[in-house]
């Protein structure tokens, strides 16, 4: 009896290393490739410089720029205020302050559309402050970790700005941290 378990083991071992013989083995040591870094990350600060245009008015529109601060404590979700001025023939200078709520979906190479909420105000040469409220959307690309260019559009509505409200447009450098 032993004879024959001991043959049986004998011809499982050489029948499972001839079997192997043939194959391609490759050493658990080589290395893996290592997948780059998402470039859009948790726990983000940014700062926004930017142009904007300003249509409130049919065929009058407004040009300037302004500044913004984000702060992404997860990916999807962030947090933004921004200061903004615009010069328009009829109106002299406008400026405003808004804080933004910021739900985006970032893919890990580069690009990465958004959605906006926010509430702010709007000043005049009268130095009148309008509550407005703004909804919109826009598209982030990064082409470096830390720097990347963005363009939105939002509508702007409150009663007491012409027409009830109208379109405000930014494109600029956005300078993650």
């Amino acid at each position: 009896m032993k004879k024959y378990i001991i043959t049986g083991l004998v011809s499982a071992v050489v029948a499972t290393t001839s079997v192997l013989a043939g194959t391609d083995y490759k050493a658990s040591k080589e290395p893996v490739p290592v997948e780059p870094p998402c470039l859009y990350r948790d726990n983000e600060f940014q700062i926004d410089a930017f142009g904007t245009g300003a249509f409130y008015d049919a065929g009058n529109p407004g040009w300037g720029g302004g500044l913004g601060l984000n702060y992404f404590a997860f990916r999807y979700f962030g947090l933004g205020v921004e200061q903004f001025v615009v010069g328009r023939e009829d109106k002299g200078a406008q400026w405003g302050t808004f804080g933004h709520l910021f739900l985006r979906y970032p893919f890990c190479w580069g690009l990465s559309p958004y959605a906006m909420v926010g509430i702010g105000k709007m000043y005049g040469d009268s130095q009148r402050s309008i509550g407005a409220g703004d909804v919109g959307g826009g598209l982030e690309w990064r082409f470096t970790e830390n720097i990347g260019l963005f363009g939105d559009a939002r509508w702007v509505y409150s009663p007491q700005l012409d027409n009830g409200g109208g379109v405000l447009a930014r494109t600029g450098l956005r300078f993650a941290f």
